[in-house]
């Protein structure tokens, strides 16, 4: 298997955006190109979770490659719910690695913010299981399901999780990319309206419009990706063995550190997949980043902070930098890059290896990958 290079990075600006999905997208492909000096990729892997359902379009590979003046490179669409861009960056890596291409370019993108927020949440529920969705449940549901699990386990506190938003807010006023551009307190968290008790709604990341890009080259960069794991669990929440830890999470986490050939204590950041708070310490122990238990401490003690031990979510998260689906988890993989190549203006921390966590659906389809500088 060849080494495989991350040689250019961008992306769009997240939040309300006016422009179409096929333009974020070639605005972000287009950043990357340029960051690798690249005129032309060999092959194209886009990602995005519903285009057919959100802005009407299909075909979506080559709509993207034709609209970025691409057209006659070989282009694919891959969808794993909201981890299809990480799914996507395994595949361009997967391309690389085996020796088919030299130069992947990998996009991802998703335009939610013109349709009505029921309208959204319908969409984005299909991704879960169908009986559990015939009888009610939705995707903040099912996560204040899990959620009153941990507290009923003593796992975590209404505190511990005001803290996890409170952070990535403040990581996101850094960050001139994100979708919330306002520090929270404690307090704003705990008197949010109640989305899915006890999820509040300062709890759970926002509707985001957006796109995220990656260049991978067999060619020696500054960044290497050093592992890349899936993993996968049952659709339906009912039938896994507990409700509190994420088995996909785990074994994505065990299949990436053993490709890599080190352990997470060499992990010096992360972004990890905060779609709603508690989801964040759950990954900080199903990752083995904190030990069991102790997630919510951690954070409380300012271990995660951008000063901390664990910087985690210095982009803002999903919670505050946004969630425009596909485009997750390539941004979160582009805010790893800049942070190790010391281009993360104003919110800079030292690291030589960091770490991408990308959840798909209600953690049926997760992935975790690890970057370094050699």
């Amino acid at each position: 298997m060849l080494d495989v290079w991350v040689a250019g990075v961008g992306m769009t600006r997240i939040g309300r955006r006016s422009e179409s999905l096929r333009d974020l997208m070639a605005e972000a492909a287009h950043a990357a190109l340029r960051d690798a000096g690249l005129e032309r990729p060999d092959a194209i892997v886009v990602a995005t979770m519903n285009p057919e359902e959100f802005v009407g379009d299909g075909n979506f590979a080559s709509h993207v490659a034709t609209h970025m003046g691409l057209a006659e490179t070989p282009s694919l669409r891959i969808e794993t719910a909201t981890a299809s861009g990480a799914a996507a960056f395994y595949a361009g890596f997967a391309e690389v690695a085996a020796g088919l291409r030299r130069a992947v370019l990998v996009v991802g993108g998703e335009k939610m913010t013109h349709l009505d927020t029921p309208r959204v949440s319908e969409l984005i529920g299909r991704s879960i299981d169908p009986y559990e969705r015939s009888y009610g449940a939705t995707m903040p549901a099912l996560a204040g399901l899990i959620t009153r699990a941990l507290m009923a386990r003593a796992a975590v506190s209404p505190r511990e999780l005001a803290h996890v938003a409170v952070k990535n807010h403040a990581n996101a006023l850094r960050n001139p990319d994100a979708h919330f551009q306002r520090a929270i307190t404690v307090d704003e968290v705990l008197d949010s309206r109640m989305v899915a008790d006890p999820l509040r709604l300062l709890h759970c990341c926002p509707i985001s419009d957006g796109a995220a890009a990656v260049v991978l080259t067999a060619d020696r960069a500054a960044v290497r990706v050093a592992g890349i794991g899936q993993g996968t669990d049952t659709l339906a929440v009912r039938h896994r063995d507990t409700l509190t830890s994420f088995r996909a999470s785990r074994a994505a986490a065990s299949a990436a550190f053993a490709m890599a050939g080190f352990g997470p204590e060499r992990v010096a950041l992360a972004e990890l997949h905060d779609a709603f708070a508690p989801f964040e310490l759950m990954s900080l122990e199903d990752l083995g980043l904190v030990p069991a238990g102790k997630a919510g401490r951690a954070t409380l003690d300012g271990e995660t902070m951008l000063d901390g031990r664990l910087p985690v979510n210095s982009s803002g998260g999903l919670k505050a930098r946004g969630h425009p689906l596909a485009a997750t988890g390539l941004a979160q993989i582009v805010e790893c890059v800049w942070q190790l190549t010391g281009r993360a203006e104003g919110r800079q921390v030292e690291a030589r290896v960091a770490l991408a966590q990308s959840i798909g659906g209600l953690a049926t389809n997760n992935w975790v990958t690890l970057l370094e500088t050699p």
